[in-house]
């Protein structure tokens, strides 16, 4: 046997020998998720229904008092609305349910990878945030006329999500959100809170933008569920498509803020 046989063998073990430790280590990691998500559901000190009275989390009010100061700061982003990227340019998660520039976001963090340039350019925004308890990501999402997002569900139950409605135009007969079977529509003020793992659907079919701060949270749930769901959603930031979006906006950005600094 040659010197080439026995390098090409040696290189189809070590290959082979990766995917089983990769595969061993993707089957781990969903078995932490599966049981976390079960521990969730038991242990979730707030209940599990698709949608949640905002009193239920008394900081939600405090956001919505303060929110013409992140309108403001919003107005000013969509100046350059037409340079902001689709949602799926950053997320390669959401390509099964939008691939059109009709779902535009602005970036602020998520699952411990921060913008500091837009935390820079949003600081009244990035004030209020930290009013979340256990604040995972946050972004401005933008729906151009005509958007919808067919139904879906979120990838895992340990979060809740946010909206508060920013730019709404009032045509409640054309806009809105399903959630399981409850359809909900969006106020300019007003927040919206709700468990994504659960189907859901949105859509803007009026002519003008609608706009929502969107948040995920970390749902409030006892030991030990508090502990698994912790660690599952420390271990996010470190899955491919977290590193993909952070390394496809951070090559938007220099084009964003490059180009924003020759108009200056």
């Amino acid at each position: 046997m040659d010197q080439t046989t026995n390098q090409q063998k040696a290189k189809t073990a070590g290959l082979e020998d990766t995917m089983t430790r990769g595969g061993a280590v993707a089957r781990a990691v969903q078995t932490l998720v599966d049981g976390a998500e079960k521990l969730n559901l038991k242990y979730s000190a707030v209940g599990n229904p698709p949608v949640f009275p905002t009193d239920d989390f008394p900081w939600a009010r405090e956001v919505e008092a303060e929110w013409h100061l992140i309108r403001a700061e919003l107005d000013q982003i969509l100046v350059r609305k037409g340079e902001l990227p689709a949602f799926h340019e950053i997320s390669s998660e959401v390509r099964s349910i939008s691939s059109d520039q009709n779902w535009k976001t602005f970036f602020l963090c998520g699952y411990g990878i921060k913008s500091e340039a837009a935390i820079a350019q949003c600081p009244q925004t990035w004030r209020i945030l930290q009013k979340v308890p256990g604040l995972k990501s946050a972004m401005f999402s933008i729906f151009e006329p005509g958007k919808h997002l067919p139904p879906h569900r979120g990838p895992y139950n340990g979060v809740l999500r946010f909206h508060l409605g920013l730019i709404v135009p009032d045509e409640p007969e054309k806009i809105g959100i399903r959630i399981d079977r409850e359809t909900r529509h969006w106020r300019e003020g007003e927040a919206l809170i709700f468990d994504d793992a659960y189907e859901h659907e949105a859509w803007n079919h009026s002519d003008a933008v609608r706009v929502v701060l969107f948040v995920d949270f970390e749902k409030p749930t006892r030991f030990p569920a508090s502990l698994a769901n912790k660690a599952v959603l420390n271990l996010a930031m470190f899955t491919p498509f977290i590193r993909e979006g952070y390394k496809a906006h951070k090559a938007w950005e220099k084009l964003f803020y490059g180009e924003g600094r020759r108009h200056r």
